[in-house]
């Protein structure tokens, strides 16, 4: 027997998801849990979800649940969850900053916040790294705006643009910016950058690995050794900023937290699109692994997390940009599909620093509005 529950699929920047209201599931999280896997089709030992509505890429096998948050207007409770096709984990551990730019739209199109235009400021809680992000809507006839000319790399064509404003995005789950209290430590006799903004990563320089810096996804994912090497290191570092009480755990139920990232100085290179960016163009280039695999396009609040290890001097990937850009207001970082800007704002008191806002832009879309049929 088949239960139907209503579900909206929204595209949010270079990811996709299943959206649910949050009255229309279950209130017991173990039974949510196995809702969720049997909408997106997991776990699939094929690896192509083809039972659900889920994707066999990281970035298009999430679930959002919204929610109103009471005694705030224009405020909703956002839960992200990342789905894995070779697991039955629905890992609520982090935020997907792409994902969140769909929930201001989600939210006007449902009604559920006060619409103004051309633009609409919803204020977004969210839920898993208990920060909020003030998204900027724009709104024609009383809904969530589509077209426009914004263009964002890893996504076809044009939209409208959604400006997001990560407030005090440090500490999301650690309750630091710098976990450990080091701007660099060494794991696995590598030097490394761990912060937690927006959500906790974990940087390292493309050189220590052997690696340009500038290689295309398939020439990272098909290094078994070097992949090998890189969740080991993701996974010292969940034990050390406390996501996880050993490696084994931090494999098994943190997959997706932290990420990690392979950063190096501009360079020309040439995108998946075959495209060569220029050198000029960003001001650090990076590959940032999403639940194992380099991500198409770059996470965004990857983006938060990096431009906030760019604003201050110690880290590696302040250490990537050259000396006349590190002051410029937008942190350009390029990726596999192209380049994403955050403007990062970093203050310091004495050791202490606070990251006071991150802002960013993407496009969203809704896709498809219906019923999800799931088994049992």
């Amino acid at each position: 027997m088949q239960k139907r529950i209503p579900c909206t699929i929204m595209r949010g920047g270079t990811s996709r998801a299943l959206f649910f209201r949050r009255e229309d599931l279950p209130d017991d999280i173990q039974l949510q849990d196995r809702i969720l896997l049997a909408a997106l089709g997991n776990p699939d030992p094929f690896g192509r979800l083809v039972d659900g509505l889920g994707g066999p890429i990281s970035s298009t096998n999430k679930v959002a649940i919204i929610d109103l948050r009471d005694g705030e207007p224009n405020t909703v409770d956002y839960t992200f969850c990342q789905g894995s096709h070779i697991s039955d984990l629905i890992d609520r551990g982090g935020n997907c900053g792409n994902i969140s730019s769909a929930v201001g739209p989600y939210a006007i199109d449902e009604g559920l916040v006060e619409i103004h235009e051309p633009e609409t400021l919803v204020r977004v809680y969210n839920t898993n790294t208990k920060k909020y992000i003030v998204e900027h809507v724009q709104v024609e006839d009383g809904k969530a705006k589509v077209d426009g000319d914004y263009e964002i790399a890893g996504v076809s064509g044009t939209g409208a643009r959604v400006a997001l404003d990560f407030e005090s995005p440090g500490g999301a789950l650690t309750g630091k910016l710098f976990p450990t209290g080091k701007l660099q430590e060494k794991i696995d006799a590598i030097d490394v950058t761990l912060i937690d903004a927006a959500n906790p990563f974990v940087f390292v320089r493309a050189r220590d690995l052997g690696l340009k810096g500038t290689e295309l996804a398939n020439e990272v994912d098909s290094n078994a050794e070097l992949a090998a090497r890189l969740e080991n290191i993701r996974a010292i570092a969940a034990v050390k900023i406390g996501l996880a009480r050993d490696v084994a755990e931090a494999s098994l139920k943190s997959p997706s937290i932290p990420k990690i990232a392979i950063v190096s100085p501009p360079a020309d290179y040439k995108m998946t699109s075959g495209i060569v960016m220029n050198a000029d163009q960003v001001d650090v280039v990076s590959r940032m692994l999403s639940m194992g695999k380099v991500h198409g396009a770059y996470p965004t609040t990857g983006a938060i997390g990096t431009a906030g290890a760019a604003r201050v001097e110690g880290t590696i990937v302040y250490e990537m940009i050259p000396p006349d850009r590190r002051a410029l207001p937008e942190v350009r970082i390029g990726h596999v599909s192209g380049s994403i800007g955050v403007d990062a704002t970093i203050t310091r008191e004495g050791s202490e620093y606070h990251y006071v806002r991150g802002t960013t832009y993407r496009t969203a879309r809704r896709i498809m509005d219906g019923y999800v049929y799931v088994r049992g």
